[in-house]
Parts: structure tokens; sequence; C-alpha cells
């Protein structure tokens, strides 16, 4: 069979997921074996791949497919969240480009659009992770709005409601005026903006010549002004306290009030209090018993609506339906005629946006209905126990702190939402508010009618869906039917999962969740580790989006450098939590990896016909180099065991792309190679296609086409890569590690010598060897003398005048050319080279010398430091001694 020139991966990797596919290679049911189980962070319904996503399923994806090759049953459920919020902002804009408003529609007639689009679009970003390769068991696909799982829901919420922790009461909350409904804190994401600062005159009632002035950055909600407060022990306003101010425009009388909460250094150190637009402003109107002015509708309109008792002028009332940040400026305008405004300040300040909309958070008392965290907590004190324990440990362990900061800090969740599209609330009311909560509408009807014995009522259900994380905290439990059908076999042999690979921006929103629910629903936790992948950046460090245009397409980089290469890149430099600076070049180098692979295995495959049971052919240089690679395979093997149990899975890549690149194809390949159309002995050839094998095996869980390609190439198999169990490694022998290090420095540094002297490939040289320890090069001889072309080896004593001469650690080496040696040049570049060392030799020591350096590094960074000195002084003295033979 002719293999191609270069690897071609599009044509390859449509075949082998069809293959792996048709074969059940990733289908797990529960058996007698170790369960390893992941379940895939469920993309919204409304995605398609982008980076993030490929940086997050490729970690998962080399997890279980190395679990799977270790003999584990790996099993990896796909699966996409309903995202209300996204999902519904779809559908709406579906509806509007054919001509429907959602208003005209009843609650069914919604939904049936909304299933529709996600029939025709919710599948997307799962076929997409085909073309990564990711082993996913589709049979196992879920969605959390399958029946099974909202029932399941709706159980859950019943039940918290019953046990006390869910409660609805009024509350003010995180509105977001674009989707029209509540957010929870961890929805709200905070932007530094340019704003401004307006000083307003509020005039004294008593005496409208003097006023109090506020700094503000949103006159907007100016009308909605219930009180000016200020601090009790700022000297400023001591004699204010107790008095009142006039509102601008609306001349309603507010009292000056006084509380420690106010920042006397901010502004003016006078704030004014508006209980329906600011949650701090709230709990001072709590506190003090002021009364609520909402002027803002759900939309962040203004509305007159609280106003007409006052009865609002008609300047006021013209401002019905006015956006808020057009009515910022208006207001501004016309108080600023009124003489009211002193100045106007440039303002740098902080606003909370919505997470889904981007649309600027407006604070809103608004009846909703909440989870109270810490009587949660308190029934469940494992969520955080265990995370400090490490019973569930964190990769990186550093955001222990921040999972523990932020629980032990928590509000109330929120989990009400003023859509439609998601788990409905199961709770229904009677005309005079009366509520109960049940799972189906005839238990409610059963229970309203034991509960308050009314005849003939009518009960409507809320008409609100529950927070999407609300579905999504049982997603480990509920993918195995856990809550719909508890303690069946399949949660009791999956559950608890794994490993849970997410990114560390949803730590509160669905890990810390997922273990709340993991105590509550089953006693237990949902998985075992955590490992959180940093943001995909640009070079620049930003992060990507498009708004910005510096997100590729994923899908198009695929199709220009084939998964194995995408893979390779987005994971070579991606230690987990640290964000990754994504460049494309990094694909290229993927690319170039598997080229390189392909080219080993054209060179492998070259030898096949020209075999030799002929022992003679088994050369002494073939036997050291099998040995050596054997131990040095074992060597890797090992360290890339540890690693991975570390989940240091970047480091693991650069070891196995090393051996491969370096060891495999720099080294071993060359010494056991063949001369030009000489025979390979087939027992070296058969122990070359065996590490081959093993490369491939290493490697696949990273790059898995190329890998199950090539293993399929090097000779007829009996399985598949991805289902071959790893062997049992034994321990290598150091001494021949060392002896082929040595070897290899020897080489490189003599080839460096002959391309320095411009000594041509093909010409030989005599090399002589200044050595304490022959031995040492016994066995390894003949490979040098291949390697570098020296047509004898001997041994001295002691230098050699008018030689080339090579260090390598204590030994010298005594090159010999064809021709004679340019002295001249050769004294120039010596003294070139003995000033480049000794400049290099003083910064070394410079950095050693620094007291804070070797306080603060690292043991093993300053060992390294230790050795270039130790390696830097070595080569000085080689030189001197050459330049002094000259």
């Amino acid at each position: 069979m002719e293999l191609s020139k270069n690897f071609e991966p599009q044509a390859i990797e449509l075949k082998w997921m069809d293959v792996w596919n048709e074969k059940g290679y990733f289908k797990s049911v529960p058996d007698a074996r170790e369960a390893y189980t992941v379940v895939i962070p469920p993309p919204n319904v409304t995605g398609v791949l982008h980076m993030g996503h490929c940086l997050n399923n490729t970690i998962q994806d080399i997890l279980v497919r190395r679990a799977r090759m270790m003999g584990k049953n790996a099993c990896w459920v796909p699966g996409t969240d309903h995202a209300s919020i996204a999902t519904e902002a779809k559908v709406v804009a579906m509806l509007r480009e054919r001509g429907i408003a959602k208003s005209s529609l009843t609650r069914e007639e919604f939904l049936g659009y909304a299933w529709e689009w996600k029939e025709k679009y919710g599948g997307i970003i799962l076929q997409q992770l085909k073309k990564l390769g990711c082993s996913l068991d589709w049979d196992r696909t879920s969605f959390t709005m399958d029946d099974d799982y909202y029932k399941a829901v709706i159980k859950i919420f019943v039940q918290l409601h019953q046990e006390g922790i869910i409660y609805r009461g009024l509350r003010m909350v995180n509105w977001d005026p674009a989707s029209k409904t509540a957010l929870s804190d961890e929805e709200v994401i905070f932007k530094e903006i340019d704003s401004k600062l307006y000083y307003v005159k509020y005039p004294l009632v008593e005496d409208n010549s003097k006023y109090m002035m506020v700094a503000t950055t949103r006159p907007e909600t100016i009308l909605g002004d219930v009180a000016i407060c200020v601090n009790p022990n700022d000297e400023r306003y001591k004699a204010w306290i107790g008095k009142e101010v006039i509102v601008p425009l609306i001349n309603r009388k507010i009292p000056i009030i006084a509380d420690e909460y106010v920042d006397a250094e901010f502004g003016t150190g006078a704030l004014k209090i508006t209980p329906a637009h600011d949650k701090n402003d709230n709990e001072i109107g709590r506190k003090h018993n002021l009364k609520t002015i909402d002027t803002l509708d759900a939309e962040g309109k203004f509305t007159a609506e609280q106003l007409m008792d006052e009865n609002p002028s008609a300047q006021i009332l013209a401002y019905n339906g006015v956006d808020r940040f057009a009515l910022r400026k208006q207001i501004a305008e016309d108080i600023a005629a009124l003489d009211q405004i002193e100045k106007i300040e440039e303002y740098k300040g902080q606003v909370g946006t919505s997470e889904r909309t981007g649309a600027v958070i407006e604070s809103r008392l608004s009846l909703q209905w909440f989870v109270d965290m810490k009587a949660f907590l308190a029934k469940h004190p494992e969520t955080l126990t265990t995370v400090m324990n490490d019973e569930i440990t964190f990769h990186p362990t550093k955001l222990k702190n921040t999972y523990n900061h932020w629980l032990s800090n928590i509000k109330d969740w929120c989990i009400s939402r003023q859509l439609w599209w998601g788990q409905q609330i199961p709770a229904w009311y009677d005309n005079s508010g009366n509520c109960v909560v049940a799972e189906t509408e005839q238990e409610a009807i059963a229970l309203y009618n034991s509960k308050f014995q009314i005849p003939n009522q009518q009960l409507t259900r809320d008409e609100d869906c529950l927070d999407t994380w609300f579905s999504s905290w049982l997603w480990p439990m509920e993918v195995f039917k856990g809550i719909s059908n508890p303690h069946n076999e399949e949660v009791n042999y999956y559950y608890p999962t794994t490993t849970l690979v997410t990114g560390q921006d949803i730590i509160f929103f669905w890990v810390a969740r997922m273990i709340m629910a993991g105590y509550a629903f089953k006693g237990e936790l949902p998985f075992k580790d955590v490992y959180f992948t940093g943001m995909v950046r640009d070079k620049q460090g930003r992060k990507m989006s498009k708004q910005l245009g510096n997100s590729p397409d994923l899908l198009g980089l695929i199709d220009k450098y084939g998964a194995d290469a995408v893979r390779f890149g987005i994971m070579f430099s991606s230690p987990a939590g640290n964000d990754l600076m994504f460049d494309e070049a990094s694909l290229e180098q993927g690319r170039n990896f598997n080229n390189k692979l392909w080219n080993a295995l054209k060179l492998v495959k070259m030898w096949e016909g020209r075999q030799s049971t002929d022992n003679s052919q088994q050369t002494t240089e073939s036997n050291f180099a099998t040995t050596w690679f054997e131990n040095r395979l074992a060597q890797v093997q090992i360290e890339v065991d540890g690693l991975m149990a570390q989940f240091k899975i970047s480091e693991a890549l650069k070891v196995i792309y090393s051996l491969i690149w370096d060891d495999f194809c720099s080294w071993y390949l060359e010494w056991v190679k063949p001369g030009f159309e000489q025979p390979i002995s087939a027992n070296i050839y058969n122990k070359t296609i065996g590490f081959f094998e093993q490369l491939m095996q290493l490697m696949h869980p990273f790059t898995p086409f190329v890998t199950e390609e090539i293993f399929g190439l090097l000779k007829a198999q009996t399985e598949s890569l991805c289902v071959k169990q790893f062997a049992q490694i034994s321990n290598p022998k150091s001494e021949i590690l060392v002896e082929a290090e040595l070897l290899k420095q020897v080489i490189t540094a003599i080839r460096e010598a002959r391309n320095k002297n411009q000594i041509k490939p093909k010409e030989t040289i005599k090399l002589s060897i200044q050595t304490s320890n022959q031995e040492s090069f016994n066995g390894i001889a003949s490979i040098l003398s291949k390697q570098v072309n020296a047509e004898a080896i001997t041994f001295t004593n002691e230098a050699i005048a008018n030689n080339i001469v090579v260090a390598v650690e204590q030994d010298k080496f005594f090159l010999q050319a064809e021709r004679a040696v340019d002295t001249v040049a050769l004294k120039a570049e010596l003294e070139k080279d003995l000033a480049y060392q000794q400049n290099f030799l003083q910064s070394v020591l410079k950095k050693l010398s620094n007291e804070r350096f070797v306080q603060n590094a690292k043991p093993e960074v300053i060992e390294f430091e230790r050795k270039k000195q130790a390696d830097a002084e070595a080569r000085i003295k080689t030189i001197e001694e050459s330049l002094s033979s000259l």
C-alpha cells in the first residue's frame, strides 16, 4: 500500500468516527469493571462549538479514552441544557421574522414554536463534537427538558418547599429589562463604563436659598427619591439631619436621615435614597420605614403610575414610555434648566450587566421564588467541608479558597424567571392569592381543598419558569434517572461520577450547586475530581468574543488543520486553571507533528520488505538502541501515569511529544536504520513496530484519528486502538538511560563542532576520546562512530594538539578531519565562544548572588541555574585548554 506524502486528516477522521460508533466502542452498560463516569457540562441548546468548548471537551475525551484503555468501564454522557433566557430570545427573534409577537400567543402556542426551534437547531453542537473526535455514549444523550428530567426538577422544587427551604417573597432582585426576567447574583457580570456624576441641588424646605448637594450617576431615578441620607458622624451635615428638602421636578418633600452606611468621602457625602431602584437604598428604606416609589417598568422605561397621587406635571407625564438612558439625559437637562445642577463630572463606574443579553441590570422590587441558602447549607454542611477536606479535589487547588469565600457569604438564590421556556413553577393560586405547591394540578387541587376548604375555587398556575441552573444542578444524578427513578441499577453503578471538567466561571452557577444537590438528594458527593479549565484568550490576552472579531471559526480550523492538530494545539499550552493564549501557530505545530508521525510510518514501512532472519544483521548498535528505547518508553509511561493522576494533562502531552519527536524519530530510528539498500534484522523490525504501536497507544487519547490510522497501517491488527488495553509497565533500568543520554549529548556536540568547522557530512573524521571511564563508551562506540561519521575511535590519556576539541561533562573529544584544520579560523572561533561563555557565566552568577531570587525561587529552578554554572565553567576550561594547544 502506497502512503500519501502527508497525513490527510479529513477523510480519515470521518472514517474512524463511523467505525468507532458502528462497533459500539463508546457504549457503556453496568458490569463488573470499575466505572469511570463523566457527564458533559451540557452546552446550551442554542450553542455552536467554539474554542472554549474545544478545550473543555478535548480534556474530557482525553480522560475518557485513557480510562477506557486502562480497562475501566468508561461512560461519557452527552446532552444539552434548555437555556431558558438564551433560547426564548432565539424563539422570539424567529417569531418576529415571521411577523408574530410573543404577546399574541398562548403559553402552549409559544412552547410549540420553542420545541420546533429546538428540534431544528438544538442538536447542532452535539453533532459538531463528533468532528472533534469526542467518544461520547450517544445513546445516553439527555436534555434538561426531557419528560423524566422535567418531572425530577418539579419533584425537587416541591420537596424543598415542603422543607421550608423554598419560599416566595417580595424582594429586590436583579432585573434584566431586555429579557424582562429576574436573574440571580451569579448571572450578573460587572463591567467598568464611562459615566457621569451629576451634582444636583435639593432646596431646603425651610429656606430654599439653601440646598443639599447630592452627587448621583442616575438622574433618571430622582423622581423616585424618598430621602437624603448622610453619615451621622459627618460634621458638615449634623445640623441638617431631621430637616426636609425638595426633590427637583416633582417638588416632593423628603427627610434628611442619618445612617452609617453612607460613605462621607464619596461625592458630596450625601446619598439620595430610591428604595425601588437600588438594593442598598432598599435596605436603608426598610430600616427607616420609608415609602417605595417605582418609576421604571419591566422594560426599563419611565412610568408615572405610582406618582399619580402627587399630581405630576405635564412635563413629568411626558416622560411616560421613555427609555431609562434617554430619560437620564432628559431629566438632567430639565433639572439644569431649573439651575439645580451645580456641575457634571466624568466618572468611571461599575455597572451590572446580564450575562445572557448584555443589558444593564436594574435593581427591582419583585415577587419571586427563592431558595433559603443559609437554611439549605445548615442542613447540608458537607457542601463546604467535602471540598475543603479534599474529598472532592479541585484542580487547581487554589480555587478552594474562591469556593469557600462564596459559600461563606452566600445570599438567597432567586430561582423564578419571567419566561415560558423551562420547567413551569408548580404553584397554584386562587383569586385571593392563596398558594399551594404540588407536582401536578390534581395534587394541587386536593391539597388546596384540604388546606383552605374554600369550595368551587378556580386555581391558576404560576406563569413563571425555574432558573435553568435549578435543573442543571441535578445533571449528574438525573442523566441516570437518579431522581425520577431512585436507586435504579444505573445510578447505583455510575454515581457518584468520577471527574468533572468545567470552566471556573461557573464554579458557583453549577459546580457548587451540584455538590449541594448531591448531598441533599443522594446523600453523597456528585464527583471526586473537578478539573477547571482556564479561559481561551487571543494572543493579546483578550477574551474571545464576536464583538472583538477575535474568536476563530473552530469548525473552519478543524477543516483546515484536522481535528487532531486542533486538539494538540489547544492542549499543548493549557495547564489546569490557567488561561490559554490561543495562537493558530500551535495548530500548525500539531499538523507538523502529525506529518512527523506519518513520515516515521513511511520510513519504517520501507524496511518491511528488507527484513532478514539472519541474526548477523542484528548489530551491536541495534541491540543497544532497542534496549535503550524499551527502557526509555517504560520511563515515560510511568511519568505520564504520574502526571495524568495529578491532572497535569498538558505536561503529559509534552512528555509524550518529546518522546516521539526526539527520542523515537530523531534518535532511535536513526540508530536502527539500515544502510542504503541494506537488510534489517526481522527481530529489530518487529521490535520497532511494537514500539511504534505503544507510542500510538500513549498518544491516542490526545490525537485519536492519526494514531488509530497509523496503528492499523503498522501491521494487521485484531482490535481497534481505542479499546486496546495498556500493558503492565516494568521498571526501567537507569544505567542504560544514563548511557544513552551521554551518547546523545556527545553526538550532538560533535555534530555541532563539525558544522561549525565546515566539515561536510560525507567527510570522515578520526575521533579520540580522553575519559576517565572508558567502559562507558564500549557499548556505544559503534553508534557514535556511525552517527558522527568517524572512521576510527581511539582513546587517549592526553590532549592532542591541532585537533578540534569538544567537551561533554568531564570527557574531551578530539576531532581530526580528512583535510587540515584552519588553526587561525579555529582560534578565532574558540576565542569568540570563550567570550560568550564568560559573559553567560557572569549572568548566571549574578542571578545566584541575588538573595531575593535564591530565597523565592523553587529549588528545582535554583538547581537548574547551578547546573548552567557548572556547564559553563567546564566549557570555559575546555576552550582555554584548546587554545593553549594551538
